[in-house]
């Protein structure tokens, strides 16, 4: 006989029961029990929350990567025709990756770019870059500039003396027009969009990605005309590649670079950015060049030495009279790797470290707008 029981709260729903039970002698047959809700004490599993992807923005610039020919074998006298909304539109896949914004800041050859240009590009950049609330765009994860090649070096090695921030600043081009069959402008502009948006790209200074390859802005020069792997950095190597939805990095920069550098462009007029000019050395230079960039109010002077800094005769005796002016003169080479001067200032002369001309030119003019003191000035050579 049973004289008391009990049911245990279960999180489930009981069925209904047919039950035969006898109570205080009593007998019960198959008395019908009603469905019991009882109180649920099981966790219920939330819905994962959707995952953010990065943000991206794209400035746009033009070049042969928004270049368009007469037929899709003409691999030469194409013309800028897409815009940056063009370039993306054309790459689906990219939305897997990043939610970006365009900014079409011109659409031009690179040729065209000109060192006011830098300055507002690094403006516009630092200013997207500002912590979220601040910035134009909103919250911006990296940023990709798409540009021709023929002066992309430039572009890349002033925002990576520039920009002020650790996010990665990732500047790409094409060497085939969008038009072209196998052209490398959609896979270029995909793989650098999955450069600056992934947190390995952070703290690494500007980068150049163009044929599955990362090179530091600092490092890398285009070194071919026509293929495909024109950028290369001569004598120390890629920093990394893009293999398959990521990038793989193999060794950093030890130079300074954006956050870490001490140059700020921020308040800076684009046009006035200090007049530098560049003197090649040949056999029989007479220093007539020189004589004009002094007449032409250059406050620095970037000569692309024969070897490790040799000049002719006349063009010797051209930089003196320029350094007697008050002219900083930085000493290159044309070879196109190989240090100048073992980093130490001659005879009035700063040395331009392993920087080529073009590049050692850029960084003269920064260096300008900080200090006319050729010791300082060596210093900053040697440290970016």
């Amino acid at each position: 006989m049973i004289s008391r029981f009990r049911l245990l709260a279960l999180a489930v729903v009981l069925p209904t029961l047919a039950l035969s039970v006898t109570v205080a002698g009593s007998s019960v047959s198959s008395a019908l029990v009603a469905p019991v809700m009882l109180p649920a004490t099981f966790p219920v599993q939330e819905p994962e929350a959707e995952t953010r992807l990065p943000h991206v923005l794209i400035v746009a610039t033009g070049g042969t990567i928004a270049s368009r020919a007469g037929s899709p074998e003409n691999l030469s006298g194409y013309s800028v025709a897409d815009t940056g909304e063009d370039l993306v539109a054309a790459v689906p896949a990219i939305s897997d990756v990043a939610r970006v914004t365009v900014e079409q800041y011109s659409n031009v050859p690179s040729t065209v770019i000109t060192p006011a240009d830098w300055v507002r590009l690094a403006q516009l950049i630092n200013g997207a870059l500002e912590p979220q609330g601040e910035a134009p765009y909103g919250e911006v994860d990296g940023v990709v500039v798409t540009h021709g090649t023929d002066a992309l070096e430039e572009t890349a090695f002033f925002l990576n003396l520039t920009v002020r921030s650790e996010k990665p600043v990732v500047i790409v081009g094409a060497m085939r027009p969008a038009s072209a069959i196998s052209a490398d402008g959609p896979l270029n502009l995909l793989n650098a969009v999955r450069v600056a948006a992934h947190p390995s790209s952070r703290d690494r200074g500007a980068l150049v990605v163009l044929n599955q390859e990362i090179n530091s802005a600092r490092d890398v020069t285009k070194a071919n005309t026509k293929s495909v792997q024109t950028f290369a950095a001569r004598g120390l190597g890629i920093l990394g590649v893009v293999e398959g939805d990521r990038p793989i990095y193999y060794r950093g920069t030890e130079r300074r670079h954006t956050h870490e550098s001490e140059f700020d462009v921020s308040g800076l007029e684009p046009e006035n950015l200090p007049r530098v000019d560049v003197s090649y050395t040949y056999a029989g230079a007479d220093g007539a060049d020189v004589d004009a960039f002094v007449a032409k109010s250059a406050r620095g002077i970037v000569v692309a030495t024969a070897g490790a800094g040799a000049t002719s005769r006349g063009q010797s005796a051209a930089l003196r009279r320029a350094f007697e002016a008050g002219v900083i003169v930085a000493r290159s080479s044309r070879t196109g790797s190989g240090r100048v001067g073992g980093g130490r200032s001659r005879g009035g002369s700063v040395s331009a470290d392993d920087l080529n001309p073009q590049k050692a030119r850029i960084l003269l003019m920064l260096a300008l707008t900080v200090t006319e003191d050729a010791g300082e000035i060596q210093r900053i050579f040697n440290s970016y």
